[in-house]
């Protein structure tokens, strides 16, 4: 067969990814097929191909080391890819080379098989810089959705550990997806294959003999929790037990992780070695006694293979995904924290030289089921099967209509598949019980069910209470995967069927807002804030009479003033005209109703109020003043309290003062 692999990471990187597309590779050509590699490099526009290896140009994400971002759409490529004339599709990725597999596979009616190596859900913090918890649900909430849309119009999906499987069925994916642990060509691994010199020179370059050599081998990332092992590694009682931790490769958090070891005061123990090119590995693995790695974000763990392969004892944090692979205390060891890592170190280091030996054959005996050619026996039976499938067309077998949605089951002899359709779409395509449709239509249906997943949402929040064109825009953007142009085509529709009417729900707003006596620029900030058009707003606020914002501003004043007691009645009316401002009224409207409300009440009362406020300060105020002090005091705090200065004297002159 002619098969292409597609992925947006290859040599000379270095990552499980790349050992994984590798060791597929070579396994395929020692079997006789033909193999084709598609994927990038760095360059704004230039595109390589040579040695049947097509490299798209592409923006290396500084953050995500290794991972070159390119673009979905390349018609140079496009024929290039054509004129490979390739019997089946492998993707290794869901996006920028991911997404072209899909074009390619459409295009040229090909069969598409995919492999979901990687947990994006662990790495959403490399969008969430801000540690939002709205922004992590929602990346995490798109991460379900695209996966679930990756897996399912394939063709064959594979799964290199059943704890990936596990996540993708948690993503509400039905299809099948096979468990393929990738597979090593242990031979490379092999102490009478690697350079002896090289290890020899690896070891006086780093002054290593006579050391405990602690390996790690990977990505630089916050994901692999590089950090907990420098601070256990740091714990360990270099007196006793004489150790160095080698550190093999590069990332986004290096730097970091170099100032850590600096602060651990274990700088000189602790060594970055860099970037080393991919055929080097095994050196490093048989210079070193053990293997390190805590990270819990692996879908299969290709380096705790490769070292357990190498005969190394392996160090890690217990991980379904590692539960058939270490042993404790046969092959490995798990630990929980950074002091548990150095505790498992030292058990380690005081064996007997037999002990460790029986463990070193048992990490070399424990990774035999990885061999390579098993793994690419297995994922040529899928191959096998796509094929199968990409030529069975799918039988519609039942129908349930659910208001402008249609839930349609299709049914062949390879698999099942529930998909919601428009019924706009149902009609159009004349979709009935027992058609057969192709796979195309199938991908058609399942693009578009996005859609009308967010048309329901969106059906389900209008039905709750009215919204306005941007709080739906709004709720769109955040909820669902729908791009910008999908988001208007929904809203225009919601629009058609006057799910969406911004004039009718302003007006309503209006009246709601003035029934609960808020004033005309309260109201106008309200409309503004649901993103109100300002015109529209102009057109429904001059639809109501000065009048009635009077009568408005008049209910309110009567009904907040019983509740402001004890005041003089400038304080009282100061109070209301600030109560009757932070309304929304304006200063014209309120000048009115002051003028109309009646005080006369309040004026008779005012001098017993004055009497009534100022025995209360006197004895607030005497704690702190006394005498004359004492009177200022208390004159100071009424004429405060807006009082008349003529009846002030005279209250104050009817009370009795210390002094006189």
């Amino acid at each position: 067969m002619r098969i292409g692999l597609f992925a947006d990471t290859y040599t000379p990187e270095i990552n499980g990814v790349v050992s994984s597309i590798v060791t597929l590779q070579e396994g395929l050509e020692a079997a006789g097929h033909e193999v084709f590699i598609i994927t990038t490099h760095v360059s704004i526009l230039n595109l390589s191909y040579e040695n049947r290896v097509l490299r798209l140009p592409g923006i290396q994400l500084k953050q995500m080391y290794g991972y070159v971002l390119t673009s979905p759409l390349h018609i140079r490529a496009y024929q290039i890819v054509k004129g490979m004339d390739l019997d089946i599709l492998h993707a290794h990725t869901e996006f920028g080379i991911g997404i072209f597999a899909r074009i390619v596979a459409r295009l040229m009616h090909k069969p598409l098989v995919v492999t979901y190596h990687t947990t994006y859900e662990d790495y959403t913090h490399y969008v969430n810089v801000f540690k939002s918890k709205a922004v992590e649900k929602i990346a995490k909430k798109t991460v379900s959705q695209l996966s679930k849309l990756y897996i399912e119009t394939s063709d064959g999906a594979i799964s290199p550990s059943l704890k990936t499987k596990e996540m993708l069925k948690g993503y509400g994916i039905k299809r099948e997806i096979n468990v393929i642990p990738t597979g090593l060509n242990l031979d490379r691994f092999k102490a009478e294959n690697v350079d002896q010199k090289a290890i020899q020179s690896f070891k006086d370059e780093y002054r290593l003999h006579d050391k405990l050599i602690i390996l790690y081998v990977g990505r630089i990332a916050e994901e692999k929790s590089i950090d907990l092992v420098l601070e256990g590694f740091a714990k360990i009682n270099q007196a006793e037990i004489p150790s160095r931790l080698i550190i093999i490769g590069a990332g986004p958090q290096e730097d970091e992780l170099k100032h850590l070891a600096k602060k651990l005061n274990a700088a000189e123990s602790i060594i970055f070695a860099g970037k080393r090119p991919s055929h080097t590995i095994p050196i490093y693995y048989h210079a070193a006694d053990c293997f390190v790695s805590a990270s819990l974000t692996e879908t299969q763990g290709m380096t705790f293979i490769e070292a357990l392969a190498s005969g190394k004892i392996v160090f890690a944090r217990e991980d379904k995904v590692l539960s058939d692979l270490i042993e404790p205390n046969r092959n490995g060891y798990f630990f929980e924290d950074a002091s548990d890592f150095a505790h498992k170190i030292e058990i380690y280091a005081k064996l007997e030289d037999e002990v460790k030996r029986r463990m070193r054959d048992n990490a070399l005996a424990s990774v035999q089921v990885y061999d390579r050619e098993v793994f690419v026996q297995n994922v040529l039976g899928v191959y096998a099967q796509a094929i199968r499938v990409s030529k069975e067309a799918m039988v519609l077998t039942e129908v349930s209509h659910k208001h402008a949605v249609v839930e349609c089951l299709f049914e062949n002899k390879y698999r099942s598949l529930s998909v919601l359709v428009s019924m706009e779409m149902f009609v159009g395509m004349g979709l009935r019980k027992g058609n057969e449709l192709e796979k195309d239509v199938i991908e058609t249906l399942l693009e578009n069910e996005q859609f009308v997943k967010a048309y329901q949402a969106c059906i389900q929040k209008i039905s709750v209470k009215d919204r306005s064109r941007q709080e739906m825009y709004d709720f769109l953007i955040g909820k669902t995967t729908l791009d910008i142009g999908q988001i208007n085509q929904l809203i225009d529709y919601l629009e058609q069927k006057k799910y969406i009417n911004d004039e009718q729900y302003a007006r309503s707003m209006v009246q709601s807002l003035q029934a609960l006596l808020q004033g005309k620029q309260k109201i106008i900030r309200g409309l503004r804030n649901k993103g109100i058009a300002q015109e529209l707003i102009d057109k429904v606020i001059q639809e109501d009479s000065q009048e009635a914002e009077v009568a408005n501003a008049l209910a309110l004043a009567e009904k907040v003033k019983p509740s402001i007691r004890d005041r003089s009645l400038r304080s009282l009316k100061q109070k209301l005209t600030q109560r009757l401002m932070s309304q929304g009224f304006e200063f014209n409207v309120i000048e009115v109703v002051m003028r109309s409300l009646n005080f006369q009440e309040e004026e008779k009362g005012e001098l017993d109020n004055l009497r009534k406020t100022a025995f209360k300060a006197k004895r607030r105020l005497s704690s702190k003043h006394e005498g004359t002090q004492l009177r200022n005091a208390l004159f100071s705090y009424l004429d405060h309290q807006g009082f008349n200065l003529d009846d002030i004297y005279i209250i104050l002159n009817e009370m009795e003062w210390n002094d006189e």
